[in-house]
């Protein structure tokens, strides 16, 4: 990348955007001592309860000791300090112990998603290195295949569900493999010193940053801290009250734990705010609202789908939403047009954010007091700052668009054995390039207007055309492919231009057959496939995704009534 800092084509000194809310203290150790500081008494509240079962819950007590045992677990396993261990479920209550272990006892925490497909799990283990899996039950087969391509032992498998599990297969209950609770009351961690707290690498989330295949962003214990710092200080700025004597809460965490997103708010935000969250397994909508009834949620995390379908959907009108005040949606752009709908029919305060993996979760936001109908995303968190740059690195003035630049303790320290990614994205004094184009105003507010980056966005979850356009490639009847994200009642899904091989008589439904096993759900190309003769490229062979777009827009007024049947 161009970094930001002064060039010779543009030697003046750069007026940086700070945050108009200040800085922020962030303690710079390791994530255990942050949520369970020395001196403080440990709740034994019910913090992560099931939310078919809310007798099925732990306390942070409860789980700091399920999180020493596995660390002396996996001490047993041989597993070294900054070694990936990978976890394959949906949510549950003890994902944030096992997060808490791997990443306390100063190791590598990574989730994949739980739809992958063999492929695409093999991909993540195998780039990650990652020495043991703990795999959810009903997800067994596709560990077991991935883990065989990777050359991983099956005894470094392990079941890891909410209830104990007989053997499967040979492959053990999590339990199995733990230190005892006596064990645990004799361990102790070590604090972290600020040089190791910055450099310590506690998660690797994967993300198709601004091109290409899905990276492994690498979090340090640091990032963590200070984007949960910035968080609280966003969420109660302009409140009579603050992180010690706020109101009572009650959160629903259907969001996805192997998402950064879900990661900060389920795994760390509830237990130092030490507010319940009420853990699905996955999000569908009629339990969502079910839940919010039967618990009287007050605050939500979500992202646009989940407001299209409040919305739109006539189940919505069946269940009391009533108690709850607050939705903070991010992930993906959302319309100033749904977000006043849904604060004018429920009465519920909408606020937007925006951030992405490679700031651990978030660097926008409005504050939660704040009344905005204008879909602004707010303000820079405390300690940001940032540049919006043209396409010739010249900061543009108020009202002008331009590519946001962010720097702060919570951007990452680069991608996971990917140099020349980093190169790309992270410029030496720290200054992260994010594919975003955004306006600000006089005030600091701002509105993101446009994405340069080629990912696709599927409800919320990013999709690389990169990545499907190989796997495409991978059959013997295409000659050549390219993605791109087309828009279809008010959803964006990935769509393909598809070059047969001569003589080829490939259907579009042959290909979605073979798509299906290929890549999961949500990277399927709902958005339709389009057969043409050739995938427009420049001199150099890139693809002209603009180009593509620009077909893609031109198509989606006749392709909404097929997806609509489709999905």
């Amino acid at each position: 990348m161009n970094p930001p800092s002064a060039s010779p084509a543009n030697t003046h000194v750069r007026m940086v955007l700070t945050s108009p809310l200040g800085d922020v203290p962030v303690p710079k150790t390791d994530l255990l001592t942050y949520l369970f500081p020395s001196n403080a008494a440990i709740s034994e509240d019910p913090i992560w309860l099931d939310a078919r079962d809310p007798e099925n819950s732990l306390s942070p007590k409860q789980l700091l000791q399920w999180v020493k045992r596995l660390a002396i677990g996996l001490d047993r396993l041989a597993i070294r300090e900054q070694e990936a261990v990978m976890i394959l479920t949906p949510n549950h209550i003890f994902v944030p112990a096992a997060y808490l272990g791997i990443v306390g006892s100063r190791r590598i925490f990574s989730a994949a998603n739980p739809i992958y497909t063999e492929q695409e799990l093999s991909h993540q283990l195998s780039n990650t290195g990652s020495r043991v899996v703990l795999v959810h039950p009903s997800l067994l087969e596709t560990a077991i295949g991935a883990a065989k391509k990777c050359g991983l032992p099956l005894e470094h498998i392990f079941q890891f569900s909410d209830r104990p599990t007989a053997p499967v297969m040979g492959i053990l209950d999590w339990r199995a493999m733990l230190g005892s609770p006596e064990e645990a009351e004799a361990y102790h961690w070590k604090p972290m010193t600020p040089s190791e707290s910055a450099k310590t690498v506690a998660t690797v989330n994967y993300s198709s940053g601004t091109t290409g295949l899905p990276k492994g962003v690498c979090v340090s214990h640091l990032n963590i801290i200070a984007n949960t710092q910035q968080t609280i200080a966003i969420k109660f700025h302009g409140f009579p009250y603050g992180e010690k004597d706020h109101p009572p809460e009650r959160w629903l965490g259907f969001l996805p734990l192997y998402h950064a997103y879900g990661q900060l708010w389920c795994m760390v935000m509830a237990i130092k705010l030490n507010i319940p969250i009420y853990v699905m397994k996955q999000f569908n909508f009629v339990p969502f609202l079910e839940n919010i009834q039967k618990y009287k949620i007050t605050d939500l995390q979500t992202a646009p789908p989940i407001l299209v379908m409040l919305s739109k959907r006539p189940e919505t009108a069946q269940y009391d939403i009533s108690t709850v005040k607050h939705i903070l949606c991010g992930a993906a752009p959302l319309s100033r047009e749904l977000q006043n709908d849904i604060t004018k029919r429920f009465n519920i305060r909408v606020t937007q954010g925006w951030g992405m993996t490679e700031v651990t979760c978030g660097a926008m936001h409005v504050p939660f007091s704040a009344d905005d109908d204008t879909g602004s995303v707010g303000l820079l968190d405390p300690g940001m700052e940032c540049l919006l740059l043209d396409d010739d690195g010249k900061e543009v003035g108020p009202g002008e668009p331009g590519e946001i630049f962010v720097r702060g303790e919570n951007v990452c320290l680069g991608y996971w054995k990917n140099e020349e990614a980093t190169r790309d994205s992270l410029s030496e004094d720290g200054w992260l390039k994010t594919g975003d184009i955004a306006v600000v105003d006089k005030k600091g507010w701002f509105w993101i207007v446009d994405r340069k980056k080629e990912l696709i966005k599927v409800n919320a979850l990013q999709v690389a055309p990169a990545e499907l356009e190989a796997a495409l490639l991978e059959h013997d009847e295409i000659a050549d492919a390219a993605c791109v994200g087309i828009t279809l009642h008010s959803e964006e899904w990935p769509r393909g231009y598809v070059v047969r091989k001569a003589g080829s008589t490939i259907t579009e439904e042959e290909i979605h057959r073979f798509m299906k096993e290929k890549v999961a759900k949500h990277k399927q190309l709902v958005g339709g496939i389009v057969f043409i003769d050739e995938v427009p490229k420049l001199a150099s062979g890139k693809i002209i995704r603009k180009l593509l777009k620009e077909w893609a827009k031109r198509d989606a007024s006749i392709l909404e009534s097929k997806v609509k049947a489709r999905l």
